[in-house]
């Protein structure tokens, strides 16, 4: 472990108890104007629920970095939807992040891995080039919600992974203030929420979701599986 990481770890939790008292704007303020300027990053799918979180970190600094991961197999409509809000919110640096072809084409040399190892195939097209990007920096803005359950039920607004930060600003925040700030504040909407979908990643597993189902049930359905693995898994 570099130096630069073992100082972070150890400050890690003592920022981390710190910021947790935190939440929306005023936790995202105080870390990108904090002592960890420069080294913070945003990790955003551009999904159905998206523009509440960008629109706070632009009214912030428009140049904090933006890691998408393009995993080749996202809706076209959100392809255009991260140009579209990218325009709209004057993002100046969304980073969008793929996994080499050789090493797609040698963990899934048919496209069918998904079918039969879905977290395989997660880990080939998102959470390995995910990894090499965020590794960067020290501190990782997501867009989790507790109320979205499952793993996500018990989140705090900053955690340790790893070495480095999580934040997790609208961890608190119900559903029925994340509408209203979409009307609050005119923010565009991911196209496909009109036509059902409550939460979108690649279309090979994701599906339009009940009204009363749960914000994330059509994500691998059928399955056990609820998480693609960035938010889950740590950098050692």
């Amino acid at each position: 472990m570099s130096n630069n990481k073992k100082r972070l770890t150890a400050a890690a939790h003592v920022w981390a108890n710190e910021w947790q008292h935190l939440e929306g704007r005023q936790l995202l303020e105080t870390v990108i104007n904090g002592p960890l300027a420069g080294r913070v990053a945003v990790s955003s799918s551009f999904g159905a629920e998206s523009a509440v979180l960008l629109d706070m970190v632009a009214g912030i600094d428009r140049t904090i970095p933006v890691i998408f991961i393009d995993t080749g197999r996202l809706f076209a409509e959100t392809l255009g939807y991260r140009d579209r809000l990218t325009a709209h919110l004057g993002l100046r640096d969304v980073r969008t992040v793929k996994a080499d072809e050789k090493s797609i084409n040698d963990a899934d040399p048919n496209g069918d891995l998904y079918l039969s190892n879905p977290d395989a195939c997660c880990n080939v097209r998102k959470v390995i080039p995910n990894a090499s990007e965020v590794s960067g920096f020290d501190v990782i803005i997501t867009g989790r919600k507790s109320f979205h359950g499952g793993e996500r039920s018990n989140l705090l607004t900053a955690e340790r992974s790893g070495w480095q930060i999580k934040l997790n600003p609208l961890a608190h925040w119900s559903q029925t203030r994340i509408e209203e700030t979409f009307l609050l504040r005119q923010l565009p909407r991911h196209p496909l929420v009109d036509s059902g979908y409550r939460s979108i990643g690649c279309s090979t597993c994701t599906h339009k979701a009940a009204a009363k189902a749960g914000v994330r049930a059509g994500r691998w359905c059928g399955q056990q599986k609820t998480e693609c693995g960035i938010h889950t898994i740590a950098l050692a």
